[in-house]
């Protein structure tokens, strides 16, 4: 079995209307959701509300717990934890980078019906997110043999 570097994840679903809030590294062609990683002895919440603040400035709080998603690609695996979050935010204005240690990102509204246009990571996300999060849900992109 290949050796693969592991992430512990947050991230957050925040919506306006039926447009979510994505991420993108401006080099980058592939989107994902606002957050990031967990640090040792922090807990999921306290690392999402963290790391939002870091990204955009913006202060939410969780509102409820949606779902993980298990993703491995190359020599990289992440479990990410999903959370609706309560917010400010508004489709009239896109959040931009809060600090110049997160300039490397970008921020824009996306329609949830069209998120594969927008190369959404990871891509269970996709159909997901398409419904309303009514209950937790799971899915994985490791594949047997990984």
């Amino acid at each position: 079995m290949t050796q693969l570097n592991f992430r512990y994840i947050t991230r957050a679903i925040i919506l306006s209307n039926d447009y979510l809030l994505l991420c993108k590294q401006k080099q980058g062609n592939y989107t994902f959701l606002p957050g990031g990683h967990i640090e040792l002895g922090e807990s999921a919440t306290q690392a999402l509300e963290r790391e939002v603040k870091e990204e955009i400035g913006e202060i939410v709080s969780i509102k409820n717990f949606s779902g993980a998603i298990e993703n491995a690609w190359e020599n990289e695996c992440e479990i990410s934890l999903f959370f609706e979050v309560n917010h400010q935010l508004t489709l009239d204005k896109t959040p931009k980078p809060a600090s110049q240690d997160e300039m490397h990102l970008e921020f824009l509204w996306a329609d949830k019906n069209c998120l594969k246009e927008q190369n959404l990571l990871p891509k269970p996300l996709i159909e997901i997110l398409k419904d309303p999060l009514d209950k937790p849900f799971w899915d994985s992109t490791i594949t047997p043999g990984h």
